[in-house]
């Protein structure tokens, strides 16, 4: 028996095939070869055609079915791209280009919504400013596009979408309304004060499925299109980092989970609501929260990281793969001789308090500073920004000793794995897993298939830890000193 995952990024949607029994990955595919286009119309905006994702996943399954027989596949488990906002007609058609997590055209509209519906009612029902979320990008097509908005039947994350592609049906989950900066903590319910603040009509809204467990089952046309069996359970939807937690087994507090994919996360659980004031890092309601054990991820986002690397590579160094830029890399030294880079090119930062600073290289020196210094700067400059917003998790009470990783993306590189550990006096523990992969571990648990988490992750393998290096300590803390310095600076 098969499960599949599916994950739905902005760079690229990525689908897998888990075999139940054994736990192992027997098929999986990445589509587009290269990164999927994103549509900034203007400056700070982000959009895609939600249409795209599904093409991608459709040419996925097909990559899939030619060397695996789909009609073994008993579960589907959805990961995606958080915070986007797909509005839909009534005939579930999008009324416009989703706009995604890394747009930052509503943070005026959030920061307004703090204020006027108060800061302090913000901080105890939502755990966070309004912010740049889903519930703010709505607020901003009803302000700027009413034409549109009328058109809108429902609106939707991205796995809601795709799950309404597979199924039929439209729904949500308390972990994605959350997302949306529309779930009430304190009173455990629908954050209806915030629709009705933006004047977002309740009917706006999908019905509530759990994020582990039963969700819709996918139709004929599916089968007929994909060869997925006509009935088959969809028992599993999060959001890209609750799902990375996930995927890496995080379901407990003091658990910690990172990635480094096109933006950098660090991701904390617990069983205590908690809010910090500024709303640097946020709360979100957690896979695997119960009525009678609470579950909260505490979100450290910083969109401009392994999308830094990405822009270096094919920039500065195209004649290096990453792998030979992680080699060279190693070649400066420790505090890269004073070289700084501030990796925050991608949109407002939230844990800049939503500031958009852009990239900055500073300290440059043409006569001493060659390639290397470039790439370890870069990398370094990244390891940088995480322990700034770990500093952060830490004043609210996270205690951080050990950090999981995939062993994918900026984690592939022995420099920033070991200066990350340095930085944050942690070991780090890599897993050989994903996103797609850790969806359709959740498929298969809401399904019944596993019978308890612990049995969905018998099979997940630890393949290194990492220690932080003693000799590169002192350099290290004085560079990120000096970094910090820069970056207030850019504040």
């Amino acid at each position: 028996m098969y499960s599949l995952g599916i994950d739905i990024g902005s760079s690229s949607v990525k689908v897998s095939l888990l075999e139940i029994e054994s736990g192992l990955c027997v098929g999986s595919s990445t589509n587009p070869k290269q990164e999927a286009p994103i549509k900034a119309l203007q400056k700070g905006w982000a959009e895609q055609d939600p249409e795209m994702w599904w093409g991608f996943i459709c040419d996925g399954v097909k990559d899939i079915a030619s060397q695996h027989d789909l009609s073994k596949i008993v579960s589907i488990g959805i990961t995606y791209q958080m915070h986007g906002l797909v509005a839909v007609d009534k005939n579930i058609r999008p009324v416009r280009d989703a706009i995604i997590w890394c747009d930052s055209r509503a943070v005026g509209i959030g920061a307004e919504a703090l204020k006027n519906i108060g800061y302090d009612k913000c901080m105890e029902h939502l755990l966070n400013s309004p912010g740049n979320f889903t519930a703010s990008k709505l607020a901003w097509v009803k302000k700027n596009e009413p034409e549109l908005y009328k058109k809108i039947y429902k609106f939707m994350l991205p796995g809601d979408y795709i799950a309404y592609k597979l199924s039929g049906e439209v729904a949500t989950t308390e972990t994605g309304l959350s997302e949306q900066i529309m779930w009430d903590f304190k009173e455990s319910r629908r954050a209806d004060f915030v629709a009705e603040y933006y004047g977002i009509e309740p009917e706006k809204f999908p019905d509530i499925v759990p994020a582990i467990g039963f969700q819709c089952r996918t139709n004929a046309e599916v089968q007929g299109k994909l060869g997925i069996p006509q009935g088959t359970p969809i028992c599993y939807r999060a959001g890209d980092q609750p799902n990375n937690a996930f995927s890496l087994n995080v379901l407990n507090p003091g658990e910690i989970a990172a990635t480094g994919g096109t933006s950098g996360v660090v991701y904390g659980v617990t069983d205590i609501p908690k809010a910090d004031c500024a709303s640097r890092v946020n709360t979100f309601v957690h896979v695997n929260n119960t009525a009678d054990e609470h579950r909260y991820g505490v979100l450290l986002c910083i969109n401009g990281t392994g999308i830094l690397n990405s822009w270096v590579h094919h920039k500065i160094t195209p004649e290096l793969n990453y792998g030979m830029m992680n080699e060279k890399a190693v070649e400066a030294p420790a505090g890269s001789d004073g070289l700084i880079v501030l990796p925050f090119g991608n949109g407002a930062e939230r844990v800049l308090e939503n500031k958009n600073i852009g990239a900055k290289f500073a300290g440059l020196d043409l006569v001493r500073h060659s390639t290397e210094h470039i790439l370890r700067a870069t990398q370094e400059g990244i390891a940088f920004s995480f322990r700034y917003g770990i500093d952060i998790m830490r004043d609210l009470g996270l205690d951080l000793k050990v950090i999981r990783a995939g062993k994918a993306n900026l984690f592939l590189s022995p420099l920033f794995r070991s200066t990350l550990a340095t930085l944050c006096d942690a070991s780090i523990e890599l897993f050989n897993t994903d996103g797609s992969l850790g969806a359709a571990r959740g498929g298969a648990l809401g399904a019944g298939y596993y019978k308890t988490p612990e049995e969905a992750f018998a099979t997940l393998t630890k393949v290194e830890s990492v220690s932080p290096v003693p000799e590169w300590k002192d350099a290290l803390e004085q560079a990120y000193q000096n970094w910090k310095a820069e970056l207030n600076k850019s504040l």
